[in-house]
């Protein structure tokens, strides 16, 4: 049964409860008349302290507070794929032009095909399957056995159409239903967690080939204000291969978020040839909505990914961004008058960072399908500081980082991925081979190309040797025609691993066929005048999977450099 007590004081998202029996940590509480919805964080000294996840003015001290008992929990299954949604996952596709204290708090009243797979008598597992629920979408969604049950399936439902709240199976006396609720601050249990092992395609060359993310590994994008980052997350939910996405817009801008939510909606899915948007779920939590509703969205997004994944599926979680969570757990401690440590936040920061990163991982399911969370995460440096605590510690717990450079971006360099400031701890697992050996080839000429352009700069490119001027002209072209990428482009906007192959050998053999013209006494100058021009525009003008394009302009621009060699060279035209 629910507990009433009282409010005793109000101060913005932070509000103290007369302490009553039965009070827990992480309790849902219901504030006030309007029911605005909290969160029990401390208890000391007869007082109760809530985080409010909505707007609290007009809450007053006397006014009643109810206790319900139990923790704060997203509440999973049919219809959240295609959906849109608040931090706390309630609907928001119904809502209003303005979102009310108390609102989106009713059942939608849809119901849903259930198809069992299971029947009477069987035994099944904690985490098999009992049945499916079809949905508008590619992807069906399963109806498990919940954690610590399994047994004989004493009832389960006809094939049929139901509400959300039906039982649809008995198993060893437990009731399963067609929604559950999960704490979202509890991890769902596995069966064991299982090291990288398959790459995560992103689409963006930059990313594939340089610094590569696993299925189940972690990724912190830090960037400076205008370097690219939403854009960039925007790309890998359109087009990495994984089944399901969850975006969080955790703090961001209204109108970025209603980007996203747009071009979801419109984006054609090149895995299954309906709309991107019905295999996207999508947590907006903008700027302009409760700030603490921001602390609890992200680990409501990783507690939806870990429902798909437990059902065998690859789930990309992106939190854009991470700051802004962290600003909103700094603003809550300010307000309890927890001790401050770097830059006013919390000493808890790193542990809390930590606990979000560490959900991520590829599994065994208690069912025994395989399934993985990625998890990338965006952080916004003020200023583009990344020193910065949530940064710097960020970069402590997560597996790459895809640092994003300031002066990349201002040349319209996009992704503005820093070859210099990034790193991936999964290239051992995931870069073997040909692709290893490419991957190697291109850091060492940008590499080289950065160390060269400090000189240019002081003495000017006519006064270097003629291989390092080769040096310095290999990294423009690795950037312009490689890593360089246009998401406006139909052509470049994704780009398959096998295109991406191709380019990088097409330019490594121009590159190496400019060093040996060099060697054989051709002016300098005169490579560094050739038109590269058609090689370079390959990445646009072939397709995303066409690598006989790229060799094609390959070969052209080999028989151009051969124009070079003089008559009595024996190299001239191969």
């Amino acid at each position: 049964m629910d507990a009433v007590t009282e409010i005793l004081r109000v101060a913005g998202p932070l509000v103290e409860l007369a302490y009553t029996d039965g009070t827990a940590m992480s309790d849902v509480v219901s504030l006030g008349e309007a029911g605005l919805p909290g969160e029990v964080v401390a208890i000391g000294d007869g007082v109760v302290t809530v985080q409010a996840y909505e707007y609290t003015g007009g809450l007053a001290p006397g006014h009643s507070a109810r206790l319900h008992g139990s923790p704060l929990s997203a509440r999973l299954g049919p219809g959240l794929l295609g959906g849109i949604f608040d931090g706390l996952l309630r609907p928001l596709a119904d809502s209003g032009e303005w979102l009310l204290p108390g609102a989106n708090t009713a059942d939608d009243g849809r119901t849903w095909r259930f198809s069992p797979r299971a029947a009477a008598g069987d035994q099944v597992p904690q985490g098999g399957v009992l049945g499916e629920v079809a949905q508008d979408g590619p992807i069906p969604v399963r109806v498990l056995v919940p954690p610590g049950a399994g047994g004989t399936v004493e009832r389960i439902a006809a094939d049929g159409t139901y509400d959300a709240d039906t039982v649809v199976a008995v198993i060893a006396g437990q009731e399963v239903r067609l929604t559950t609720d999960w704490p979202v601050r509890r991890p769902r249990p596995v069966r064991e967690r299982l090291g990288a092992r398959q790459p995560l395609t992103t689409g963006q060359r930059a990313i594939d080939l340089l610094f590569p993310v696993a299925r189940g590994s972690t990724v912190a994008v830090p960037g400076g204000f205008g370097t690219g980052k939403t854009m960039l997350l925007q790309q890998i939910a359109k087009w990495c291969d994984a089944d399901v996405i969850v975006y969080v817009g955790c703090g961001e801008r209204g109108n970025e978020m209603a980007d996203v939510i747009t071009e979801l909606a419109a984006l054609d899915d090149p895995r299954t040839g309906g709309r991107l948007a019905d295999r996207t779920v999508t947590i907006a939590n903008t700027s302009n909505m409760p700030m603490m509703a921001r602390e609890a969205s992200i680990y409501t997004g990783v507690t939806v990914a870990e429902y798909f994944r437990d059902m065998g599926l690859d789930v990309v979680v992106i939190a854009d961004s991470t700051s802004r969570w962290a600003e909103a757990l700094r603003e809550f401690a300010s307000r309890t008058g927890a001790l401050p440590a770097e830059e006013g936040y919390p000493a808890g920061l790193a542990s809390a960072i930590a606990a979000f990163y560490e959900r991520a991982g590829a599994v065994t399911t208690l069912g025994g399908a395989q399934g993985s969370v990625t998890v990338i995460g965006a952080v916004s440096p003020p200023g583009g500081d990344l020193t910065e605590p949530v940064t710097a510690h960020t970069e402590r717990f997560v597996r790459c980082l895809w640092t994003l450079d300031r002066d990349l971006a201002y040349a319209r360099h996009y992704p503005a991925v820093s070859w210099a400031g990034s790193f991936s701890r999964d290239v051992g697992t995931l870069a073997t081979g040909d692709t290893a050996e490419r991957r190697g080839k291109v850091a060492g000429l940008l590499a080289e190309a950065d160390r060269l352009a400090d000189l240019v700069d002081l003495i000017g490119i006519t006064a270097l040797p003629a291989q390092e001027r080769i040096s310095v002209l290999a990294g423009r072209l690795i950037r312009e025609g490689v890593l360089q990428q246009s998401a406006l482009s139909a052509n470049d906007s994704f780009c398959g691993t096998e295109k991406t192959a191709a380019l990088v050998d097409a330019f490594l053999t121009v590159i190496d066929r400019c060093r040996e013209l060099a060697d054989a006494g051709v002016p300098v100058s005169a490579v560094e005048e050739a038109d590269f021009g058609p090689l370079l525009r390959a990445r646009e003008e072939t397709g995303p999977h066409d690598p006989d394009g790229v060799m094609t302009r390959r070969d052209a621009m080999l028989a151009s450099l051969a124009s070079l060699a003089g008559p009595g060279d024996p190299r001239e035209g191969t």
